[in-house]
């Protein structure tokens, strides 16, 4: 009886280990995460070759491209990379750069074309709106010529399709095809020109694309903030 009132007055307590296996797996998972991130800002060794931005454009400095922040080495693994793929490679740099370029240079001149007053020409085509303010004709064009517009888009989106699809995997820096290069040459002049004076017509087209873009930008700007490009005034 003694025995048994000891057992009927006694507490045994048992331990709960399950929050200690919580913490203990929350414990590996947080190492794992810090190791993991750490092996991501180590330098990367890749074995693409990469297509360096110095080819072309940058010839009156020496060939070294004007990059204080080395934005171009961030897809390269010589630069600060958070993870892997994250910042394009040097080969989708370029190709932007042309693509912006071009379409800049298709911008400038139609509103150089269509703008009236100043330096503009005026021109504009029978039958469709006449909006002398380039920065409402495409809405204005839009809601007059529906049609049109649709067409204008879908174009749009084939030219871009194939533009992406013919230009490869260069956002990792494996596309095996020359940046810019759609293969679009129906006036055959690569075949007519040298080597020496289609390499001079790239650099002319990446120069002028661009002065195309930094021209584009001023007229935003002038739109957006008054007063803010001198030369524009100057131009009326």
């Amino acid at each position: 009886r003694p025995l048994a009132s000891i057992c009927n007055f006694t507490t045994i307590r048992v331990v709960d280990f399950r929050p200690l296996l919580t913490m203990t797996k929350l414990t590996s998972a947080v190492l794992a995460t810090l190791a993991a991130t750490s092996a991501a800002f180590a330098p990367q060794q890749t074995g693409v070759k990469t297509t360096a931005l110095n080819a072309k454009g940058f010839e009156e400095v020496g060939g070294v491209p004007f990059d204080p922040l080395s934005l171009a080495k961030l897809g390269t693994g010589e630069s600060f990379d958070t993870f892997p793929n994250m910042f394009p490679n040097e080969q989708y740099l370029k190709e932007s750069e042309i693509k912006h370029g071009r379409q800049a240079m298709l911008a400038w001149t139609g509103i150089w074309a269509t703008h009236q007053g100043g330096l503009g020409l005026g021109l504009s085509f029978p039958g469709f709106p006449n909006e002398p303010d380039w920065t409402k004709a495409l809405g204005t064009f839009a809601a007059e010529q529906p049609v049109f517009f649709g067409v204008i888009l879908l174009l749009i989106c084939l030219a871009e399709g194939e533009s992406v699809g013919h230009s490869g995997d260069n956002f990792r820096g494996k596309s095996t095809k020359t940046p810019g290069d759609l293969n679009f040459d129906y006036l055959g002049l690569k075949k007519k020109l040298s080597p020496e004076k289609y390499e001079r017509y790239q650099r002319v087209e990446i120069k002028n694309g661009r002065a195309a873009m930094i021209a584009m930008a001023s007229l935003f700007a002038y739109e957006s903030i008054p007063g803010s490009v001198p030369i524009m005034d100057i131009l009326n």
